[in-house]
């Protein structure tokens, strides 16, 4: 028969409930376990950023509780959890400290963590292993062996798979790339120096926030020429939506963006009376393209991007509008970056967020990539797990010889941020503590190199 199962459940604590669980900890962890003298109080209890979640019963009382705070100031995406505690009557129900250890979990995520940890007994370790924890070492705290467990968050590998995974499979037989430049956003267009950039934007953004998806559309593309080195001349537009308002909405923000940047439309095709949607194709010069593939081992990855804006209302930890305020002035000059400084490889920063962008130039190049959590620029109140997944409006990743820094990016802030290496394929992190983990096992679009 199975057991009966107590009915609680998971909330983040509120002062009193705070309370009854660090009672519930002494009792635990001083007085049954003997793992301390007098009380288990320590830094992380007096971290303002710290979150307690604790399990209640029908009649409210606290019957189990973890805690969770980050590992470094500033917070980098790396959180501990610890301090679980179940009372003796929930451990015979079963289910309080799973689901605290799950609820721990998601609420670490949401806190933008990248790396999770904890140090549990040894007798616990089993429990975080069938939760799906790693174990990462032994090692001994209070005099007792623990074991460092590791949950895979795998927030980035999401994203990349939502994005960019299926890419090789439905396109495969179709793209005729030009060689060396197989997993470009741009073409080069054989026996021009034109090259040409198409994207699409999502129709739910199209048909929440059609102004913002008609400047989005034109950024997105003058990113991707940019990527590539390429001088702008000119962009199409093919906009469908179900009302001629709707429409004049998208065309607007079109307009405003092919203002601001100074490109103007050519042409293109408008429809009425249809489920909204909105693609851009863009045009651009050069003779000498930089490809996303011409990274080496031992390069150094920069980001060059703009930390200054904020989140578009509505895009809260997706979109970061740091372009639609900007003079027309800032924005080339930071659209010219690529062109000024002609590195190896240049990626602009799109769906697949930073460590996605990464890992497709680090794809396209046939090596791995390894990012310094502790170097990316963040604009304040910004999370890591939040900036990494973004689309941060003007970012572009570069990689090139240790000694040749990009040129500078007008109110952009452009530093190194890693390096790729001849080792193991994808992303990964560097920790302050020196710990690496695996944000991208592999190959992000599986084209392979170029």
């Amino acid at each position: 028969m199975p057991r009966p199962r107590s009915a609680f459940h998971v909330e983040v604590a509120d002062t009193a409930a705070e309370q009854a669980y660090r009672e519930l900890r002494r009792d635990v962890f001083v007085a049954e376990q003997g793992l301390f003298t007098g009380d288990d109080r320590d830094a992380a209890d007096d971290d303002p950023r710290r979150r307690v979640l604790v399990a209640r019963t029908a009649d409210g009382s606290v019957v189990g509780g973890v805690r969770l705070a980050p590992c470094h100031e500033p917070d980098v995406g790396w959180w501990r959890g610890s301090r679980l505690a179940v009372t003796p009557g929930a451990r015979t129900l079963g289910g309080v400290g799973s689901a605290l250890v799950r609820a721990a979990c998601a609420h670490a995520e949401d806190l933008g963590a990248l790396r999770f940890d904890a140090t549990v007994q040894r007798r616990s370790a089993v429990l975080f292993r069938r939760l799906g924890w790693e174990h990462v070492r032994d090692v001994v705290v209070q005099g007792t062996p623990h074991a460092l467990v590791r949950y895979p968050v795998d927030r980035v590998e999401r994203l990349a798979r939502a994005t960019k995974s299926a890419l090789a499979g439905v396109l495969d037989g179709l793209v005729s790339t030009p060689a060396g430049f197989l997993g470009d956003d741009g073409s080069p267009v054989p026996g021009t120096d034109v090259v040409a950039a198409c994207d699409a934007v999502l129709p739910s953004l199209v048909d929440r926030d059609p102004r913002w998806a008609g400047w989005c559309a034109v950024l997105v593309n003058l990113n991707d020429l940019a990527a590539m080195g390429a001088a702008p001349v000119g962009l199409l537009d093919a906009v469908g939506a179900p009302t001629t308002e709707h429409v004049r909405a998208v065309v607007e923000g079109l307009r405003e963006a092919s203002r601001a940047w100074g490109v103007p439309v050519l042409g293109g095709h408008t429809q009425f009376g249809v489920p909204a949607a909105l693609s851009v194709t863009a045009l651009g010069r050069t003779a000498d393209p930089v490809p996303a593939g011409g990274g080496r081992a031992g390069h150094a990855l920069s980001l060059t991007v703009d930390l200054q804006g904020g989140w578009r209302p509505g895009y809260t930890g997706t979109q970061w509008d740091s372009t639609s305020w900007r003079r027309a002035e800032d924005l080339r000059v930071m659209g010219s970056v690529v062109t000024r400084t002609r590195p190896a490889a240049a990626k602009d920063v799109s769906m697949a967020g930073l460590l996605g962008t990464v890992g497709m130039l680090a794809e396209a190049s046939g090596v791995g990539a390894e990012v310094d959590v502790t170097a990316v620029p963040r604009p304040a109140g910004t999370t890591v797990g939040d900036w990494f997944t973004c689309f941060p409006g003007f970012g572009m990743v570069t990689a090139d010889a240790p000694d040749r820094p990009p040129a500078p990016a007008g109110p952009a802030t452009t530093t190194t941020i890693g390096r790729l290496h001849a080792g193991t394929r994808g992303v990964s992190l560097r920790w302050p503590d020196g710990d690496v983990t695996t944000a991208l096992p592999g190959p992000v679009t599986g084209m392979g190199t170029a």
